[in-house]
């Protein structure tokens, strides 16, 4: 049985119910999954678990939040190389660049996608919600790579 981690950090309880969603989705699909703020999660135990989802909303300017989330991921971004990822979040304004950012730096740092990243505008709807749970049945395949 694959070990998930759904990491996430939520100012609204948007990402939250995305977080849940998509550990919901690798519970169906036959994974452990554990779900884990951001403060709660450290670089220190990336390697217990298979593979990983990180949820963040775009903040300010289009960025990941920078208090507690971003200094988490960069840590953690060492130790993501070939590691099967995923990544979700939501946005209030904008056109998704902090997704697209997000995905380049996890692709330069060598990890591997499970699926497309998952967006929605403020809170997910039923659509955010299948997606999410998808993404994290991705997850729970260990041969699930995004082409």
């Amino acid at each position: 049985m694959s070990k998930i981690a759904v990491v996430y950090w939520s100012g609204t309880g948007n990402t939250e119910a995305m977080a849940r969603a998509v550990a919901e989705g690798a519970e169906a699909g036959g994974a452990n999954a554990e779900l884990l703020t951001a403060t709660e999660f450290t670089s220190d135990i990336v390697e217990a678990y298979d593979a990983i989802a990180f949820g963040c909303p775009a903040m300010g300017a289009e960025v990941l939040e920078e208090d507690e989330f971003e200094p988490m991921f960069t840590a953690c971004l060492p130790k993501l190389r070939d590691k099967r990822i995923a990544l979700f979040g939501s946005y209030g304004w904008g056109d998704g660049e902090w997704m697209r950012n997000w995905e380049e730096t996890c692709q330069e740092a060598g990890t591997v996608f499970a699926c497309d990243s998952v967006i929605c505008e403020e809170a997910p709807d039923e659509e955010a919600v299948a997606a999410c749970q998808s993404l994290g049945k991705a997850l729970a395949d260990p041969n699930a790579v995004r082409a």
